[in-house]
């Protein structure tokens, strides 16, 4: 009986590891791809996004506009095709850390008193999934995996 919940366990185990890599490539397809689109909106809109930031009274808000749009824009891309995964996660996890501080403000400090308002936040998923893609790497679906398979026998992708 032990030995075959032990198989049991390590099976279920192997099955999610296998579908690890599809829940990875997934997270960065859907969120890089809405990084890019929120980026591309800010930078059409520059005027306004910059007018708003001033409102929430972030400092040099028309530099800070350009560089929001622009983090969100590159770093988008490379979520999509999977390269420099961790290394692009860094700057949205600031970003979206910086939204719920500010623009989000009403519901990122109702975390411990009112945790729904908190969760409804939208900048909320983008940082999770941020997090996720930061300690996780890209998954094997990716330029970085395959940069780390041919060039970095050390890395494990």
């Amino acid at each position: 009986m032990l030995q075959k919940t032990k198989t049991f366990f390590s099976a279920l185990a192997c099955t999610g590891d296998f579908f690890q890599h599809f829940v990875l490539l997934a997270f960065r397809l859907y969120f890089g791809y809405n990084f890019f689109l929120a980026g591309y909106q800010k930078f059409h809109n520059i005027k306004e996004t910059a007018a708003f930031f001033g409102q929430l009274g972030i400092p040099l808000a028309d530099a800070q506009a350009y560089l929001v749009a622009s983090v969100e824009m590159a770093c988008g891309i490379l979520l999509i095709v999977g390269l420099a995964s961790r290394l692009a996660a860094i700057p949205l996890i600031i970003t979206m850390i910086v939204a719920l501080l500010t623009a989000h403000s009403k519901g990122a400090f109702q975390i411990f008193s009112n945790p729904s308002a908190f969760l409804s936040e939208m900048p909320v998923s983008y940082l999770i999934v941020s997090l996720v893609i930061f300690v996780f790497g890209a998954g094997w679906f990716s330029l970085d995996y395959l940069f780390g398979r041919f060039c970095c026998k050390s890395c494990k992708g």
